[in-house]
């Protein structure tokens, strides 16, 4: 089926519809960059040249689309999930991509929300190129929620994710280890490992865990597995799990939150995933830095042993539940804290 290249929004949101299936491509992996479709189509409505980004250092959607779509895209509209990029980082800034290869119109949902790379819209206008802007603009921002906000503030993303009982422990009366969740439970644990950059716990909790902290359980995705981060000032064992072949790790001795992040986000980590201990996430929720909790309760009552949140002052912190699901025999809630830095 074709379309005039100058017909109605519907027509636009159909082909940002397809551009958004392509920035959702499994191989389009969650990471530093954001993940973008685009689609190319010529004046008479036939898609000419398809492309999404494979992950840093790849050709961005826009460059992919224009190399399959070579002469015809001249006078040709690309519909793009993001506002293309105005700045050289390790590739060249798509806006002038686009206007090098004659495209007459250029169709974006979410505007750039970085300081580097945004402005493409501008340039695209002051070469003379057609700009019309958020078209599926809330579509696009899901696809790219953490990265969004990650890149807007100028650090990462945080889940905390935590395992409890139905009295709030976390470990046995004497703090040994309890396996608390059942089976789906912890192939959800593991998906969610799968959509993070860097997998987070304090020191103390290698020392009594031991925890390997890798995707075991779920679909690996293109990037490999998370970078497996120790928080803390603590000497650790040599021969901790977290330290073998299996996956990359990073001591990083420091208690401060706000200077783990930072590091992290200079390092092109833009979601965290908190899996502990107490402390260490007491730490980031004290601190406003906790994005998203993840609490998956398990139906046991352990009767003794360390709280998800040590005790301490009152916090101030407020959570709004966004999703609740039964995992088996366990249950998942999802919950935005309501009071965060910004």
């Amino acid at each position: 089926m074709t379309h005039s290249a100058d017909s109605p929004l519907m027509t636009w949101e159909s082909w940002m519809d397809r551009a958004l299936e392509l920035a959702a491509h499994p191989s389009a992996p969650r990471g530093e960059n954001p993940r973008v479709g685009c689609v190319i189509v010529d004046e008479r409505g036939v898609v000419v040249g398809e492309g999404w980004h494979a992950g840093a250092g790849t050709a961005h959607a826009e460059v992919v689309a224009l190399s399959q779509a070579g002469d015809r895209s001249i006078g040709a509209t690309a519909v793009v999930t993001l506002e293309p990029c105005n700045h050289h980082g390790r590739t060249g800034p798509c806006a002038q991509a686009l206007i090098e290869a004659g495209i007459a119109r250029v169709v974006f949902a979410q505007a750039d929300p970085t300081s580097d790379a945004g402005g493409g819209a501008r340039a695209l206008r002051d070469a003379g190129v057609q700009v019309l802007a958020g078209i599926r603009d809330e579509e696009a921002c899901a696809i790219n929620r953490e990265w969004t906000i990650a890149a807007t503030r100028a650090w990462p993303f945080v889940t905390a994710k935590c395992a409890i009982s139905l009295d709030g422990r976390v470990a046995g009366p004497h703090g040994q280890p309890v396996a608390l969740t059942g089976p789906e439970a912890s192939r959800y644990s593991h998906e969610l490992r799968a959509r993070v950059q860097a997998i987070v716990v304090g020191a103390q909790t290698v020392i009594n865990d031991d925890p390997q902290l890798t995707i075991r359980n779920a679909e690996l995705p293109v990037t490999g597995q998370p970078l497996r981060v120790v928080v803390g000032k603590r000497e650790l064992p040599t021969n901790a799990r977290i330290f073998d072949d299996s996956a990359p790790s990073l001591h990083i001795r420091e208690h401060d939150p706000r200077a783990v992040l930072a590091e992290l986000y200079e390092r092109g980590i833009r979601h965290v995933l908190l899996e502990g201990g107490p402390t260490l996430l007491r730490a980031f929720v004290e601190a406003g830095l906790v994005d998203e909790l993840v609490w998956l309760v398990a139906g046991v009552w352990l009767g003794g042993g360390p709280r998800a949140l040590p005790e301490g002052e009152r916090l101030d912190v407020h959570a709004a539940v966004v999703e609740s699901a039964a995992l088996g025999q366990d249950v998942l809630m999802r919950m935005i804290p309501q009071s965060r830095a910004v």
